[in-house]
């Protein structure tokens, strides 16, 4: 294996991290407004990502920073390429930070009500706008010879990124919704879980409509025929059984099925992407790559090295958080 084919996998890892840690985060953010219906529930599901919240957007700016380190034609193509949504995307994000935050020092309804909704629109966009983001760059976006993208509107928004996006915000609701019927017990535990069954209808509908897209609008069923259904069924297939183990209360298997389908789903992206990292709408010979768009191999090879040795670490302190802080969240008496 290549230095960069290396990097494309630890790179599509750790997006794939993020969504898993995140989705929940993102899911559970959204569920103040859509599930809690009083102050002290909304504070109730904020208490089991608090310790975690900052930690799973590290992920992303991991991503973000090896993807700048290991592919530089890649970053400057897509975040220049993608400005706009991008900066929609991070305000988004600083705002849902900034209220997660903030809402515990407010003393007046005006702003706790202010800063809810900071949280849950923040919740909403983020993963919406990564949506949009990863389906249209998998779809193929104007890419020129000098690597130069030149996007127009219908480029970012069209029916099958608009779709793409919903289909990242159900899938990170239903993670949330797995997630809160893990970490809480009461109204808010049980209500979750009838929700639950509900919001699956709509993901299964969801996901067979971004199926069909996937086919008619992207390359994903021609240039990986096998990969592409086999993880398609596989998210089907851990939907069903996440709706099963929700009915039977199952709470811990529910969320590994919800988690898993969010795995899958990055996974078929990257995977479809395979070796190209943008695909040119213009030529295919515009195609930004694995290898044109790659570092050189001293810069791969010192990153390898310190991604090796700082890595466990890393992944062990977090494993730690999530460990120490594993006990449901109770209802305010």
């Amino acid at each position: 294996m290549s230095l960069p084919e290396l990097w494309f996998i630890l790179i599509a890892v750790l997006f794939i991290g993020f969504f898993f840690l995140e989705g929940f985060d993102f899911g559970v953010g959204m569920l103040t407004r859509l599930l809690a219906k009083n102050k002290d529930e909304r504070t109730q599901l904020l208490t089991t990502i608090g310790p975690f919240w900052d930690a799973n957007e590290v992920w992303l700016i991991t991503a973000g920073g090896a993807l700048f380190a290991a592919f530089p034609n890649w970053y400057a193509t897509m975040f220049s390429g993608y400005y706009t949504l991008f900066v929609i995307f991070l305000l988004a994000l600083i705002a849902r930070g900034v209220a997660i935050e903030y809402i515990h020092h407010t003393e007046t309804d005006k702003y706790l009500n202010l800063w809810h909704w900071c949280i849950a629109i923040g919740s909403f966009l983020s993963p919406f706008l990564l949506g949009m983001l990863f389906t249209s760059l998998i779809q193929g976006v104007p890419i020129d010879e000098t690597m130069t993208m030149y996007g127009t509107f219908s480029d970012f928004v069209n029916a099958y990124s608009v779709v793409g996006g919903l289909a990242v915000v159900l899938l990170s609701l239903v993670h949330g919704l797995t997630y809160i019927g893990l970490r809480t017990t009461g109204p808010v535990h049980d209500r979750a879980l009838s929700l639950l069954n509900k919001v699956y209808v709509v993901l299964f509908i969801g996901l067979v409509v971004f199926a069909a897209l996937t086919y008619v609008s992207t390359d994903l069923f021609i240039v990986r025929p096998l990969a592409t259904p086999i993880l398609l069924g596989a998210v089907v297939l851990t939907t069903i059984l996440g709706i099963i183990f929700a009915n039977k209360r199952r709470e811990g298997l529910a969320f590994t099925m919800s988690g898993l389908s969010i795995v899958f789903t990055v996974a078929m992206l990257f995977i479809g992407l395979f070796p190209r990292v943008m695909i040119s709408t213009i030529d295919p010979a515009f195609n930004l790559t694995i290898d044109n768009a790659a570092s050189g191999e001293y810069t791969l090879s010192v990153m390898t090295k310190v991604a090796v040795t700082l890595l466990p670490f890393v992944l062990g302190y977090q494993i730690w958080s999530y460990y120490v802080f594993r006990k449901r969240i109770h209802p305010k008496n």
